[in-house]
């Protein structure tokens, strides 16, 4: 727990920066407005969620239990005909932005956190700027970036999603790896 005690600067204050560049990119900024598409007849797809008693969970469509499952026919059938996809289903009601700022806002500080401790094992306390910049920028755009990379293989979201992502990450590495460096 040494690295706390002499890293808590860069961990606090890169987090916060990160958190900070998060909400303007995603508020502010325009790159993302185009990830999310209005579904046509979205008053009847809701009427049909609704009626289904959709409860908040994680869904996929068509539903097929396992290999054993994908081979039947009339499940390939549903595949062919299509549509396939993912529908996470959230709570009912407007969700306030409060509780998931602060959760955002925890999640850059654990990243930094475990950035922290790898490069307190990696570097010497004397290190120079560029060394400590390289070895928290990239284990800053591992964290932000590769984590999602699942997301696209394996549940559709758009390669263009995947690379708009890793354009936030890089920003949010290179600060971080920044304020390491210059708090180091």
């Amino acid at each position: 727990m040494q690295f706390l005690q002499e890293l808590w600067l860069p961990i606090v204050v890169s987090g916060v920066a990160v958190f900070i560049l998060s909400a303007l990119a995603w508020t502010a900024l325009p790159h993302h407005r185009t990830e999310w598409r209005r579904l046509d007849g979205e008053d009847a797809v809701l009427d049909a969620l609704r009626a289904s008693g959709v409860t908040p969970g994680l869904y996929t469509f068509p539903y097929a239990m396992g290999p054993k499952e994908l081979g039947q026919p009339e499940i390939a059938a549903k595949f062919n005909r299509g549509p396939v996809g993912y529908i996470t289903v959230g709570r009912t009601g407007v969700r306030g932005m409060g509780p998931m700022m602060l959760q955002s806002l925890a999640f850059y500080w654990v990243v930094a956190l475990f950035v922290a401790y790898i490069a307190s094992h990696t570097l010497a306390a004397d290190a120079e700027y560029l060394a400590v910049f390289r070895v928290v920028g990239t284990l800053g755009l591992m964290a932000f970036a590769f984590a999602s990379v699942p997301e696209s293989i394996w549940f559709g979201r758009p390669w263009r999603s995947f690379l708009l992502q890793c354009a936030d990450a890089l920003v949010y590495s290179l600060v971080m790896a920044g304020i390491f460096g210059w708090l180091w």
